[in-house]
């Protein structure tokens, strides 16, 4: 069983979810949250799978209370949930340590196997929402690649590839299609790139390679053989 905590500061909000994801089966809502303080000390006190959070929430908001759950150690992931197709909230809460940004207009399918991806140990933003952040955070940050740092060396030529490819926001089979490889081998790489450049998940990695300079708008190395 996967356990959630579901924080949103509207009652039929969550009841809704909860209902979503215990009618999927293999789910089980441990606790509600009404506002992003008790979201996380509830998520510190019972350490649930996956922690649905609202962004807007009083109190303290979702992308604060992610920061307290990320920062306190405990292996919960956090899945942002918000009706505000926004940038900057994607942004804050990529950085603070989210594992996942969905609207809370996705079909309930779709929600359910967010959170069995996010549980899992994988990443996921909205295609949408990803692919705008990455054009604009790229545009904002410009970075030379002549500076990049020394833990890159660490990579193989391999790694370096999926890296970009994960930057770009394509999922594992995406890549594996690109590379020639198959999805299996990807995740493994990926989990080596994680370990490596010691980042919590995809989310970080998709961050740290713009942050660094290492995937640049209308750059690519060419893909290994």
């Amino acid at each position: 069983m996967i356990r959630v905590l579901i924080a949103d500061d509207q009652d039929l909000v969550r009841a809704g979810l909860r209902m979503i994801l215990e009618a999927a089966g293999g789910v089980d809502v441990v606790a509600e949250a009404a506002n992003g303080r008790q979201a996380a000390d509830l998520s510190r006190a019972l350490v649930p799978d996956v922690a649905l959070m609202d962004v807007r929430m009083p109190i303290m908001d979702g992308i604060q209370a992610t920061r307290r759950v990320v920062e306190s150690g405990i292996p919960t992931r956090v899945l942002m949930l918000t009706t505000f197709d926004l940038d900057d909230y994607v942004y804050q809460a990529m950085c603070v340590g989210a594992s996942g940004f969905l609207l809370k207009t996705v079909p309930p399918a779709q929600l359910v196997h967010a959170v069995r991806t996010v549980c899992e140990g994988d990443a996921l933003l909205a295609p949408s929402i990803t692919r705008r952040l990455i054009e604009r955070f790229a545009v904002s940050r410009p970075v030379s690649n002549d500076v990049l740092p020394a833990e890159l060396d660490t990579l193989t030529a391999r790694e370096m590839d999926v890296l970009e490819h994960v930057a770009a926001g394509l999922s594992n089979l995406e890549i594996g299609e690109r590379l020639h490889v198959t999805e299996a081998t990807v995740k493994t790489h990926v989990n080596r790139i994680l370990a490596k450049l010691r980042l919590r998940d995809r989310v970080q990695a998709v961050v740290y390679s713009y942050e660094v300079g290492l995937v640049q708008p209308g750059r690519r190395r060419p893909p290994t053989a």
